[in-house]
């Protein structure tokens, strides 16, 4: 069985730990880490098999375990990405925004390859993945539409310079047009939608992005168009929020437990 690490035992932290507790995961959840000891604290004292609390990531990265999942933020990833490749770890990345920065992409791509290491990033909060990576050499362009209650939005850093009141919203606004990109910069917590989107298929800066604030909708919706040489294809998935946080879908965490599953399971790959 594969030894598992975690940084970061928020929501999905959380559900993740809990896959693996469970037997759904077919591995040891061996180390823990979170900036807040007092989340690291509750999540151990939920599990049947206690894993070990360490001080730092430092000691997380250093322990004796074979994959760590990244379930903190983007400064977890670009603060310690590297570090975890370095001390033969594989790494798998739910804050994958963070990878829409060229230098941090080419920091951690240069670490898989120096480290003989391997890199994983979950689908998500979408789906339709395997024909975006099978059409990516196609793809002339991609449009991504997102729409969230005004609620599951609040906190972002657009906020801090935009005029816009979330609590002053009555119908459905588009608060938001750009590029991936800068989309994942200015909502880090919402829109990891538009970045492995944009690293499967055309890159972040030619992956269009909309921002709907929606007091109506009770659901994480992601449209998505892409259209080139291939031909065409349209999704729209309409995402149940996690109860115990609503800018986190309940796919993404479902996502995050297939992945791991597969990494850890049988010889049997389905999908492209």
């Amino acid at each position: 069985m594969k030894r598992i690490g975690l940084l970061g035992c928020g929501a999905i932290g959380k559900e993740i730990a809990l896959a693996i507790d469970s037997g759904k995961i077919p591995a040891q959840l061996t180390h823990i880490y979170d900036f807040s000891k007092t989340a690291s604290t509750t999540l151990a004292n939920k599990l049947q098999n206690k894993p070990q609390i360490t001080d730092n990531v430092s000691l997380l990265a250093a322990a004796p375990v074979d994959l760590i999942v990244e379930a903190a933020s983007q400064d977890a990833v670009r603060d310690n990405a590297l570090s975890i490749l370095q001390n033969r770890k594989d790494l798998m990345i739910m804050s994958v925004g963070a990878l829409l920065d060229e230098s941090i992409f080419e920091i951690i791509l240069d670490g898989c390859r120096d480290f003989n290491k391997h890199v994983y990033l979950p689908s998500g909060a979408i789906i339709g993945l395997d024909g975006m990576r099978s059409a990516k050499d196609e793809i002339e362009s991609a449009v991504l539409v997102t729409t969230k209650n005004p609620k599951a939005l609040k906190g972002a850093k657009f906020f801090e310079t935009s005029k816009i009141d979330l609590d002053t919203i009555e119908k459905a606004t588009t608060i938001y047009e750009g590029s991936a990109q800068e989309a994942v910069t200015l909502f880090p917590a919402n829109i990891n939608v538009a970045a492995i989107l944009s690293l499967a298929g055309i890159g972040g800066k030619k992956t269009s992005v909309k921002i709907i604030a929606d007091p109506s909708t009770d659901k994480n919706i992601h449209e998505i168009q892409a259209e080139g040489k291939f031909g065409r294809f349209s999704i729209k998935v309409e995402n149940v929020p996690s109860p115990s946080n609503p800018k986190t879908s309940r796919l993404a965490i479902l996502s995050a437990i297939e992945c791991l599953r597969k990494i850890c399971g049988g010889n049997i790959q389905i999908g492209t």
